[in-house]
């Protein structure tokens, strides 16, 4: 058994390694709502201080990951704190790759800037982004109040980004083959919304750390997946 004072130095420890990755998330929440609204108002300042923004992020991620390393190495944690610390690590790193799409986002709505608007994309690039946002925000909120039932809910709502990214390239499918000219825009287009797309799935991974830190294993059950179709998948 840990001796007292060690036990309380590392559950305050503990306690604020969760409180980096919620601000973690914040960031990474803020970063995608802001690329979406800079792409829909064509807004380069906003797209640039995303961009920017993004360094922050892996600072943040990098030192989350330093403290847990930190905690395993010194205080070899027992069972339900290893995983817990295990599940921060994750959570943090999903967060982490969430950033760098959003960066991506911020990027490619830069490029666009010259280009003619493609119908009501922008919006549309809009809400999914604010729907997968809800979703990173309900799973971080499972975590913090170890709701296995809360995370499972989100788990299940990643079939629902599936079907607006697919609406989305059906509808990007089709102003390229009205007129030739929208196909470069489009692309980017995609792009971004497989990116957002992504991000959906990194929300799922955290829930699913939810439910394996309060129940002990991951879930056995694949999650509903709906079939994606698109222009690349890179």
């Amino acid at each position: 058994m840990l001796d007292p004072h060690i036990r309380r130095r590392f559950d305050t420890d503990l306690e604020a390694v969760q409180a980096r990755v919620m601000k973690l998330g914040g960031l990474v929440e803020a970063a995608l709502l802001d690329a979406a609204e800079a792409l829909e108002r064509r807004d380069a300042t906003l797209a640039e201080r995303v961009r920017q923004g993004d360094a922050a992020i892996d600072a943040l991620e990098e030192e989350i990951q330093t403290d847990c390393a930190r905690l395993l190495a010194l205080e070899a944690p027992a069972a339900g704190d290893l995983r817990l610390v295990l599940s921060v690590m994750r959570i943090a790193s999903a967060l982490e790759r969430s950033g760098d799409y959003a960066k991506n986002l911020a990027k490619r709505a830069l490029v666009l800037l010259p280009m003619a608007p493609v119908g009501s994309s922008g919006g549309a690039i809009r809400r999914m982004a604010r729907a997968v946002v809800a979703m990173l925000s309900d799973a971080l909120d499972a975590f913090v109040a170890r709701d296995a039932g809360r995370a499972e809910e989100v788990r299940q709502r990643d079939h629902e980004i599936d079907q607006l990214y697919n609406a989305l390239f059906r509808e990007f499918l089709t102003y390229m083959m009205e007129d030739p000219r929208n196909i470069s825009a489009c692309m980017h287009l995609h792009f971004i919304a497989k990116n957002i797309e992504r991000v959906g799935d990194h929300a799922t991974s955290i829930a699913e750390q939810v439910i394996y830190f309060v129940r002990g294993q991951l879930p056995d059950v694949a999650r509903p997946k709906v079939e994606s179709t698109g222009l690349l998948q890179g």
